[in-house]
């Protein structure tokens, strides 16, 4: 539980940031993936495994994968359908029946049609949801992170001795 905390903390602290965007952005469409996924599969490891070897926001990842569980149910439908239509595919069962026989591959259940159409429709919108989550992030910064440095609230609290401790810290520590 302090590790998912402190990693909330840590998408908070790096979306006030002046770095970082693509991060995020990465950690938003791993979430998508993991959202969308069902959450036993081997498609879910494989996730995982990327966003711990790159620079992913983990935080940000678990977090909108939380977020994209909901439309996920109710997108399951539509799922079914788009699934149904690529396991339909005659030019496709060749190379289903090949990963079918294949070691590690039938764990992913890809011969279930939501599983099917749950990755497909994941996979075509990683790379809209990584570009749209950057330019909204940068947004947030020049909106709503500028305006709330002008308060007088932000500018009080920068003057405190426990704001400069806490500079001073984060320098040292990071």
């Amino acid at each position: 539980m302090t590790l998912l905390l402190k990693q909330i903390f840590g998408l908070f602290k790096l979306l006030n940031s002046d770095k970082g965007t693509s991060q995020i952005a990465a950690g938003v469409a791993c979430g998508l993936v993991l959202g969308f996924t069902p959450a036993f599969s081997l498609q879910t490891l494989l996730v995982v495994a990327v966003i711990l070897l790159f620079r992913v926001q983990a935080g940000a990842a678990f977090l909108t994968a939380a977020f994209f569980k909901v439309p996920a149910v109710f997108l399951d439908p539509a799922f079914d359908l788009v699934g149904g239509w690529a396991l339909e595919l005659e030019a496709l069962t060749p190379i289903y029946t090949t990963l079918f026989h294949m070691p590690l591959v039938p764990f992913t259940r890809f011969n279930h049609s939501v599983v099917m159409g749950s990755g497909i429709v994941a996979l075509a919108l990683v790379v809209p949801t990584y570009f749209l989550s950057q330019k909204l992030i940068e947004k947030y910064r020049d909106t709503v992170v500028a305006r709330w440095k002008t308060t007088k609230l932000w500018k009080a609290w920068t003057g405190t001795t426990f704001y400069k401790w806490y500079c001073t810290y984060e320098d040292l520590h990071g």
